[in-house]
């Protein structure tokens, strides 16, 4: 992207067309950028029209999902990735499946792990939520 897009100094709202219904009901950006870093908001498991995916797998692939299309309008990939955070409904009965859906995205091997957090939360923002997924990356100039 160029600087004339998100200039160093100044905070820029990176909203996909997909989710612009999200800024209009919600009054939250889906990523932040300020020059080089990007602040991708809390990533779930539903599609554009705001439908809940199951089952587990695909809900956490929609995530990804999710994440990847902010990634993409701040034009970056998960390679630019540098720190996650993750919430979980039922951290020790989705690790597992959530390690190898997030291997499909993040590559064990390739470019910088990024440093990650996990936490078990009693309830996310919407029943029927199982997941949600945070992150900040480093896009060079």
């Amino acid at each position: 992207m160029t600087s004339e897009k998100y200039p160093t100094n100044t905070p820029t709202s990176v909203v996909p067309d997909s989710m612009s219904d999200i800024v209009e009901r919600f009054n939250y950006s889906p990523a932040v950028r300020v020059g080089p870093w990007l602040y991708v908001a809390g990533q779930v498991g539903r599609d554009a029209g705001m439908n809940i995916i199951t089952p587990l797998e695909d809900h956490l692939v929609q995530a990804w999902e999710n994440v990847g299309t902010v990634l993409r309008a701040a034009g970056a990939d998960y390679s630019n990735i540098i720190d996650l955070t993750t919430w979980h409904i039922d951290l020790h009965a989705q690790r597992t499946t959530f390690q190898q859906v997030m291997n499909r995205y993040i590559v064990p091997g390739v470019g910088v792990a990024p440093a990650w957090s996990s936490f078990e939360a009693v309830n996310l923002s919407f029943p029927g939520l199982l997941v949600e997924i945070k992150a900040i990356a480093f896009i060079p100039e």
